[in-house]
């Protein structure tokens, strides 16, 4: 990680976004390059357990860390999906499963699932820091905001400051962990990598405060982003204004 990129992103969040909390990033390595995460040590949910990261421990995963299924399918660590997804993830089945009714049917659940993003770890260690703890070397893939609406305002516009199409964000329906990891992770290799917003999983909602959803955004596109910073809105009196209210 180039040092001197980390330092000018943190200057320039805190002069533009106040006190808002800092990002988190996360990257794919053969080594735990930080606190490994054991089994039960940590919530369930890998947006729980992400908590401790955003206060400021670096933590690693693997594929034994994660207790939930799911988690380790979109993390990168596991393909298959858990026996009767499509009942769980709908109806569920009378006095064996309990349905979370996020969709309307297993069979509308079977062909959603034919285009819902997988991938393989790379590595078989994940590794989560917060911005402010970045060292030489680390190697960002995604960088992820935890943020309330007039943060998130100022993120969205400024991903699309420079973008001549109006899709430079959006919105896939999926799990919490799966808009912080898999889909970001993936949009790093297209041609134009677009942003993330989620937190809309009402299971993992409990996870984060109230008024908070997460924005995640490959790190190639993130540094063009800090580079576009002072000659964007960030620097105009309409800007200045909303930033008074952000902390």
């Amino acid at each position: 990680m180039d040092m001197e990129i980390k330092s000018k992103f943190i200057t320039l969040w805190k002069k533009y976004f106040n006190n808002a909390e800092f990002p988190i990033i996360f990257y794919y390595s053969d080594k735990a390059q930080a606190d490994l995460a054991k089994p039960g040590s940590v919530a369930r949910c890998v947006i729980g357990a992400l908590v401790e990261v955003r206060k400021g421990r670096s933590l690693s995963f693997n594929a034994d860390s994660i207790g939930c299924f799911g988690g380790r399918r979109y993390l990168g660590f596991a393909e298959s999906i858990s026996p009767y997804f499509e009942h769980f993830l709908s109806c569920g089945i009378p006095g064996k499963i309990e349905g979370e009714r996020y969709k309307k049917s297993p069979e509308l659940v079977k062909e959603i699932m034919k285009n819902w993003p997988g991938f393989k770890a790379p590595a078989p260690f994940v590794v989560f820091k917060r911005w402010d703890n970045i060292e030489k070397e680390d190697n960002p893939e995604v960088v992820t905001f935890f943020t309330r609406p007039d943060a998130l305002s100022g993120l969205f516009t400024l991903v699309n400051f420079d973008e001549s199409k109006p899709e430079g964000v959006f919105t896939p329906m999926g799990s919490g962990c799966s808009s912080i990891v898999a889909y970001p992770y993936l949009e790093k290799d297209s041609l134009h990598p677009r942003a993330v917003i989620g937190m809309f999983d009402p299971s993992a909602r409990p996870y984060v405060p109230k008024d908070v959803l997460s924005f995640s955004v490959p790190m190639k596109r993130f540094v063009t982003m800090i580079e576009n910073m002072e000659e964007s809105f960030l620097i105009t009196d309409t800007w200045k204004e909303l930033c008074k209210r952000i902390d």
